[in-house]
């Protein structure tokens, strides 16, 4: 008998599976489940909280619910055997960013905070942290730091440390109730396994981390605000894993809900455009390839971290294992 893979992909307003031959990368079927929050950009499900403008969140119980019902749906329709199933993997819109708690619940599952909008998923398109972006730009400049220069000389209000700055200035009871903050991709995989880790390619696009040289600086941070001093080794110290990596097996509990066998390998999670690369063979260098959708991203490999004037991002093992990619 053959072999298969299950793929994930959780977009903005739905997530598709499909069930995949290993032997010749045919797809057999493929199942959608659209989320029941979907862009939570009016007011706070079930309330009459209302947001704010340039706010995007979204409910990850959303994302649990995709898995177990589109994976079982996409299996059931490709007629294969669990037992055949021999991987999974996800992508996910980045920066997808959620505050989560000790126990691996993001924040807004809690009781006492399911009515704070920053307890909730912030989804790439939220921009309502756009002043803080602002000022990070600023201090880095005045700083001299060298990271600017590998993402085109300045941080989006979509990424990671300009979020996270929102929440410790809006919702500092939030910022100091978060354990981790976590890519949307992570925290699925996360729930998967029970491994708690860091994809390089979220790391790298979107939370300014470096593979040789790692994180900005503590002083960095500290410019921006003491309470941020600590923030890497508090908050953001999961270990960082390459993508194309098995990040762990599947549970027991998410395999019976997903018809799948437990032990199941499940990959390092991956952003929606990059994971895209290996699919389509573009796997060497000077390989480039352009992905549409509700954005469009072009991505070129290489073998050197080269600088590029208005590149969103250089990132080593960032698209393909072993190469840069911009």
């Amino acid at each position: 008998m053959g072999k298969y893979v299950i793929g994930v992909d959780f977009g903005t307003q739905s997530g598709r599976a499909v069930v995949i031959s290993v032997d010749d990368g045919k797809q057999l079927s493929e199942a959608v489940t659209t989320y029941r929050d979907g862009v939570i950009d009016e007011f706070l499900p079930c309330t009459d909280i209302k947001l704010s403008s340039d706010w995007a969140l979204q409910n990850p119980d959303d994302y649990i619910d995709v898995l177990f019902t589109a994976v079982p749906e996409a299996i059931k329709k490709s007629e294969v055997n669990k037992d055949d199933i021999v991987g999974i993997g996800i992508d996910f819109t980045a920066c997808t960013m959620m505050p989560v708690s000790k126990d691996g619940k993001v924040l807004c599952q809690m009781g006492e905070f399911k009515n704070n909008p920053h307890a909730w998923t912030k989804l790439w398109k939220h921009h309502a942290a756009q002043s803080e972006a602002n000022k990070l730009n600023e201090i880095a400049k005045e700083r001299g730091e060298d990271f600017l220069q590998r993402y085109g000389g300045k941080i989006s209000s979509e990424w990671l440390i300009p979020k996270i700055w929102q929440i410790l200035n809006e919702a500092p009871e939030i910022y100091n109730k978060t354990d981790k903050f976590m890519e949307a991709t992570d925290w699925v995989t996360m729930q998967m396994t029970g491994v708690d880790i860091k994809n390089s390619c979220t790391a790298g696009y979107k939370a300014i981390w470096n593979k040789r040289t790692g994180y900005p600086s503590k002083e960095f941070f500290k410019a921006l605000d003491p309470k941020l001093e600590n923030l890497v080794e508090q908050k953001l110290n999961s270990k960082i894993v390459s993508i194309g990596s098995k990040a762990g097996e599947l549970i027991k509990e998410m395999a019976d809900n997903m018809g799948l066998n437990s032990g199941t390998a499940v990959c390092v999670g991956n952003v929606d455009a990059h994971v895209s690369a290996p699919a389509v063979n573009v796997v060497e260098p000077g390989n480039m390839l352009m992905i549409m959708g509700t954005s469009i991203c072009d991505i070129l490999l290489g073998m050197e971290e080269k600088i590029v004037p208005g590149m969103c991002g250089v990132v080593e093992d960032g698209a393909v294992p072993g190469f840069f990619c911009i």
